[in-house]
């Protein structure tokens, strides 16, 4: 008899194990893989909530992007516009299960003299990112409190965000528009550097909605096929993001040892990286609105037309 009951247990644990759903996971290097530290953590000690995890992080979107697209991963946490492209572009095989990340983005200076948008008329923007998010999230804000770019403002595109600080240490009277965890980087090399504004408070204060840096997608055909595997994820997500929100040292050391950004970056950086998980109905309605936002600046930005609800998945 007890030599059943070992073979019934046996059985049951292998079963179990077997059931278990293996799950492909892409994130970029930055405050969009930050929430998930602790998960990558919990996953390397085994099955969390059922699932097998493999994650693979990476320096730029391009690299993440062919392996949605490919199936190689089956979850993958990308730049807010880039995944209505990524819609577009696929017709509609990805959707948006979370945003990951608010706005990161920072006005900085060499000095204490700008206090509110205003401050910044007749001054120069050293800003990366033309083209992208930051050009657009940056000149709404301007737009919206009355200042026009090329008049009252200027912006000095870079090609990186080091070249934005080299200048900003050169001109006196220059800002710069930088996104964590560059901007802490930036004031841990030269003390004077402050952050003047932060443009995530601007876009609020003006818009009612929120600015948002990034989201986590999965694969539909993946997600219909496997409920109870997003479902799980999900869960294990939240918990990962309290994480990385309520123990920034924990947090920091984790971050640290993945390769994300140094520990010490990390553990001044995080409080201002806006990571969090925001899902449902709620997620739907404050993507929707900023996606509203690009596409009337620039419709190729959100891939060219606003995305269906199919884009949303609100777990109904």
């Amino acid at each position: 008899m007890k030599k059943f009951i070992v073979y019934i247990m046996v059985l049951f644990l292998s079963l179990s194990a077997a059931s278990a759903a293996d799950v492909d996971v892409a994130a970029l290097r930055g405050p969009t893989s930050m929430g998930m530290v602790w998960l990558m953590d919990e996953s390397e000690k085994g099955e969390v909530d059922g699932n097998a995890y493999t994650f693979q992080l990476e320096g730029a979107a391009d690299a993440v992007v062919p392996l949605i697209v490919r199936g190689d991963v089956d979850i993958a946490a990308i730049p807010g516009n880039l995944a209505s492209v990524l819609y577009s572009n696929t017709k509609g095989k990805i959707e948006v299960v979370a945003i990951n990340t608010l706005g990161v983005l920072y006005i900085v200076e060499n000095g204490d003299a700008v206090h509110s948008i205003e401050d910044l008329r007749g001054r120069t923007i050293y800003s990366a990112g033309k083209g992208a998010t930051p050009e657009y999230a940056l000149q709404y804000v301007l737009a919206v409190n009355g200042l026009e770019v090329g008049k009252d403002v200027f912006i000095e595109w870079k090609s990186e965000h080091a070249e934005c600080v080299a200048a900003l240490k050169s001109d006196p009277e220059g800002v710069a528009m930088l996104p964590q965890p560059f901007a802490t980087t930036a004031i841990m090399s030269e003390p004077s550097i402050r952050i003047a504004l932060d443009l995530n408070d601007l876009w609020e204060e003006k818009v009612g909605s929120v600015l948002i840096t990034g989201v986590t997608v999965a694969r539909k055909d993946w997600a219909e096929a496997n409920p109870e595997a997003l479902s799980s994820f999900m869960e294990s997500y939240r918990a990962s993001v309290e994480y990385a929100n309520s123990d920034i040292e924990g947090a920091a050391k984790l971050i640290g040892e993945y390769g994300i950004v140094p520990e010490k970056v990390a553990a001044a950086a995080l409080p201002y990286c806006q990571v969090t998980l925001i899902a449902g109905e709620e997620m739907k309605t404050a993507l929707s609105e900023y996606l509203q936002i690009l596409f009337d600046q620039n419709p190729k930005s959100v891939g060219g037309a606003l995305p269906d609800d199919g884009f949303y998945y609100t777990g109904e």
